[in-house]
C-alpha cells in the first residue's frame, strides 16, 4: 500500500476522540512524588498509565501497529552485530523465543561466510526464570587474549547499578566460587587471571558514592578475597562526578592499566596504574578528551580542547599519539576542519587492529572511512575509503591483535548493512544487508539548512515521499538532541518506518548546537547559560518547515528524551504556539532541583549548578517546569519514563505532568516500570510504547480535529 493511500484510509477511520482527563481524585505532593516506589507515587502512576492505555489502546489502529513493531523487532531478519572474542563472533541475540536473550557464537569463517552457524553459549532467559530475576544484559569483557573467562554484567530491570560474574566461555557457566560482586554502579576491570581492579561503593564510612552517585575509591581485588579485603589503590573525591579504571592493548600484546578521575563530564586526570609495583603516574594529558587507544606504544586520543604543549599547539577535535616514552612530544595523526568531526562522541569511531589505526570522520554530517599506519620514522600515513551517504558509520568491533574489523551502516530509510575491513589490504567491502523492515521504495532523504536567531546555518535531513506535495499539511515529526557533544545521525528505525513513513509523515532531524556535529565549538556554544542557542536553533528548523510550506503548526510535531526530553519540554513551555504534538522522553524537566536528583549532579559541567547566580538565572527563566504557567494553551503533550531509571529518575517526568495537572491542561502520561534510562528493555516494550506513540500522534497531527 503507497503512503498516500494508507493516509487517506487512516483519515477515513472512524477514531474515538481523545478522553477527557481522568486522573486521580487527589494530587500527590512534590515531596510524595519523589519517593519512587512510594504507595502514593505509584497509585497515581497507574492511574496516569491506565488514562493514557485507555486513550490510545482503543483507537482500532493500536493493535495492527503494535503487532507489525513486535514483529520488526523481533525479525530473524535483523543483523547479527558481532563481537571477536577467544578468536571466534559472539553475538548478543533477541527474539520472540529469547525476549531477555542469548549469548551465541561462530566460528569467524562462518561468520565471513553470509551464512553463520551459530552455537548457544549462554541463556539469560533461563538464567532468570532459575534466579527469579529480571535481569537484562549489560556487557561481558572478557581476559584478553584468551578471552576464556569473562566479567558478565547484569542489571535488575535495566538500571544502571549491576551485578557482576565471572563467567567461563568453555564450560559456557559461571564459574565456581569466582569473582562475584554484588549490584551497584561500578567498574570492574581483568588485571590477570586472579586479580581485578574495582571501582564502586566500598560501604558507608568507607568511600561510598560522589555527589554524582558513582565511586570515587579503585581497588585491588584478588580471587577469593571479600569486598572488604581489597586494598585501594587510589582515591578521588566526593565531589568528582566518578573515578573508574581501564585497561589498553596494543598490536603487540602490551597493557596499560590507567585509573580515570572525571572531576565532572568533561574534565579527566588520568594516572597510569603499575600492578607490579603498585604505583601510579600521572600522565601529562589535556582534561578534556576522549576515545584512548594504544597503538605501537602510542597512546592515541580525540582532544576536545585546544592543548598545548612544548610550545606546539593541537587544536580541539584533533587525533593525537603520545609516545609514553617521550611524552612532551606528541604528533597530530588528524585535524579535522571546521565543518568536520570525529565519530559520534559516544566513542565508537576510533579502533585499533594490528596495522594501524581506523577513525570514522563526518564530513557536513556525511561519513568517510580514514586508516592509519605508524611508520618507522614517526610518521604517519592514511588512506580514505568513501561510504555511502545519508548513513551513519559506527566500528562494531575490532580487536588490537588482529587484522580483521567490522562496521556497522544504517541510514534512515537504508537497513544496516555489516562491512567487513581488512586493514593489511586496507580495504571495506559490504559483508551483509539487512533486508528492509518496512517499504522505503517511495522515500527520499535530503539534507536542508536554517538559519537560527544569530544567523548560523543550521543542518537537518528530512525523510519524505518522493511523490509529496508541499501544500503546508504534512504531518511532520522533528527530532532534535543537542547535548553533551554527541552527534545526531541517520539512524534505521523500523518502528519509525511502519508508524509513520508508511502513513505519509514527514520526519526532520535537527543537527543543532550542543551535539558535536562540527566537533567541541559546536558543543561548547550551547553549554550553561548557552543553551539557548540550541532552542534557538530547534525553533528556527521549525519555522523553516513552515517557510517552506513542508507542514504548519497544526501539523508539527516534536520527540525527544533525555537531554532531547529537556529540549522538547524548552520547546513546549518557550513556543507552545510552533506544535501541535510534544513527546517528552525520559525527561529532564526541573532544572532548579536536577542535581539532586538520580545522576544529576554528574552534568553540571553541560547545564551549570543552579549554585551559581549565571546558570540559576537562566534556568529560572527556562526551566519547563518552573515554566508552566497558567491561561496558557499547550499541545496535549504525550511523557513517558522509567521506574527504574537510575540516571536521570521517573522524578522530572512526575512532577511536570501533576505541575500540568493542577493547571487542568490535559496531558498523557506513561510510566514502564522497568527498563532504565533506556524506557524498554525487550521488544514486547518497546511495540507498546511506540505504537502508544504512534495513536497520540495520529491524533494530534494526522486525524481531523
Amino acid at each position: 500500500m503507497s503512503p498516500v493511500l494508507a493516509r487517506v484510509l487512516c483519515l477515513s477511520l472512524s477514531i474515538l476522540p481523545l478522553a477527557a482527563y481522568a486522573g486521580p481524585s487527589s494530587l500527590p505532593s512534590p515531596a510524595e512524588l519523589s519517593q519512587t516506589d512510594g504507595a502514593t507515587a505509584l497509585k497515581w502512576v497507574r492511574a496516569q498509565n491506565a488514562h493514557t492505555e485507555a486513550t490510545l489502546t482503543s483507537d482500532p489502529r493500536y493493535k495492527p501497529l503494535y503487532q507489525k513493531i513486535l514483529t520488526a523487532q523481533q525479525s530473524p531478519a535483523r543483523l547479527a552485530l558481532p563481537t571477536q572474542q577467544g578468536g571466534e563472533i559472539w553475538n548478543f541475540w533477541q527474539d520472540d523465543r529469547h525476549t531477555r536473550g542469548i549469548w551465541r557464537s561462530t566460528s569467524t569463517s562462518s561468520f565471513q561466510s553470509g551464512h553463520p552457524e551459530w552455537k548457544m553459549r549462554f541463556d539469560l532467559d533461563a538464567l532468570a526464570q532459575n534466579e527469579h530475576a529480571n535481569w537484562v544484559m549489560e556487557g561481558l569483557d572478557c581476559l584478553s587474549p584468551q578471552d576464556r573467562f569473562c566479567l558478565m554484567s547484569l542489571s535488575e530491570a535495566g538500571e544502571d547499578a549491576h551485578v557482576v560474574r565471572e563467567y567461563d566461555t568453555q564450560a559456557d557457566t559461571f564459574v565456581k566460587d569466582g569473582f562475584d560482586l554484588p549490584s551497584g554502579k561500578q567498574t570492574a576491570i581483568w588485571v590477570d587471571a586472579n586479580t581485578l581492579l574495582v571501582s564502586r561503593d566500598w560501604g558507608a564510612g568507607n568511600a561510598g558514592l560522589t555527589r554524582s552517585g558513582y565511586p570515587y575509591s579503585v581497588r585491588l581485588l584478588h580471587r577469593g578475597q571479600k569486598l572488604a579485603q581489597a586494598v585501594e589503590v587510589y582515591r578521588g573525591q566526593i565531589t568528582d562526578m566518578d573515578v573508574a579504571p581501564e585497561r589498553l592493548r596494543d598490536e603487540k600484546g602490551r597493557e596499560l592499566f590507567l585509573i580515570s578521575r572525571h572531576r565532572d563530564f568533561f574534565h579527566t586526570e588520568v594516572s597510569l596504574f603499575n600492578p607490579a609495583t603498585q604505583t601510579l603516574t600521572r600522565l601529562p594529558l589535556p582534561e578534556k578528551y576522549d576515545s584512548l587507544s594504544y597503538l605501537d606504544g602510542q597512546l592515541v586520543l580525540h582532544l576536545l580542547q585546544d592543548w598545548t604543549l612544548a610550545g606546539q599547539t593541537f587544536h580541539a577535535d584533533s587525533i593525537v599519539a603520545l609516545d609514553l616514552k617521550n611524552p612532551a612530544a606528541p604528533r597530530t595523526i588528524l585535524s579535522p576542519t571546521s565543518r568536520q568531526t570525529i565519530g559520534d562522541g559516544m566513542g565508537d569511531a576510533l579502533a585499533v587492529t594490528k596495522d594501524g589505526l581506523v577513525v570514522v570522520v563526518y564530513d557536513n554530517v556525511q561519513p568517510v572511512l580514514k586508516l592509519y599506519r605508524h611508520g618507522a620514522s614517526g610518521a604517519w600515513t592514511s588512506r580514505s575509503i568513501s561510504l555511502p551517504g545519508n548513513m551513519a558509520a559506527e566500528i562494531v568491533s575490532s580487536d588490537p591483535g588482529l587484522s580483521q574489523a567490522y562496521l556497522q551502516l544504517e541510514g534512515f530509510i537504508q537497513a544496516p548493512q555489516i562491512w567487513s575491513l581488512n586493514t593489511t589490504a586496507q580495504t571495506a567491502q559490504p559483508l551483509y544487508r539487512q533486508p528492509n523492515l518496512f517499504d522505503a521504495s517511495n522515500l527520499a532523504v535530503e539534507q536542508m539548512s536554517a538559519t537560527s536567531a544569530d544567523g548560523t546555518a543550521i543542518p537537518y535531513f528530512i525523510v519524505h515521499a518522493k511523490d509529496w506535495r508541499k501544500d503546508g499539511a504534512r504531518p511532520t515529526l522533528m527530532t532534535a538532541y543537542g547535548g553533551f557533544g554527541l552527534s545526531y545521525l541517520p539512524v534505521y528505525h523500523p518502528d519509525l518506518g511502519i508508524t509513520w513513513f508508511d502513513r505519509g509523515g514527514v520526519y526532520v532531524m535537527a543537527n543543532i548546537r550542543g551535539g558535536g556535529e562540527f566537533g567541541p565549538a559546536w558543543h561548547d556554544v550551547a553549554r550553561r547559560e548557552g543553551r539557548q542557542k540550541a532552542y534557538d536553533d530547534f525553533a528556527a528548523v521549525a519555522r523553516d518547515l513552515t517557510a517552506r510550506h513542508i507542514t504548519s503548526p497544526r501539523h508539527l510535531g516534536l520527540r525527544g528524551r533525555s537531554n532531547g526530553g529537556l529540549l522538547a519540554g524548552v520547546e513546549f513551555t518557550q513556543h507552545p504556539e510552533l506544535w501541535n504534538a510534544a513527546i517528552i522522553g525520559v525527561p529532564l524537566l526541573d532544572m532548579m532541583n536536577y542535581e539532586q536528583m538520580a545522576a544529576g549532579a554528574s552534568w553540571a559541567a553541560e547545564y551549570g549548578s543552579v549554585s551559581e547566580p549565571g546558570p540559576r538565572a537562566f534556568w529560572e527563566k527556562m526551566s519547563p517546569l518552573q515554566n508552566l504557567k497558567a491561561g496558557v494553551s499547550y499541545p496535549e503533550p504525550f511523557i513517558f519514563t522509567s521506574t527504574r531509571d537510575d540516571r536521570v529518575g521517573p522524578i522530572h517526568a512526575r512532577r511536570f505532568a501533576a505541575r500540568l495537572e493542577s493547571l487542568k491542561q490535559p496531558f498523557l502520561y506513561y510510566e514502564d516500570v522497568e527498563g532504565g534510562h533506556a524506557g524498554t528493555v525487550n521488544a514486547a516494550e518497546v511495540a507498546h510504547e511506540r505504537a502508544l506513540e504512534a495513536i497520540y500522534l495520529s491524533h494530534r497531527l494526522m486525524d481531523a480535529q
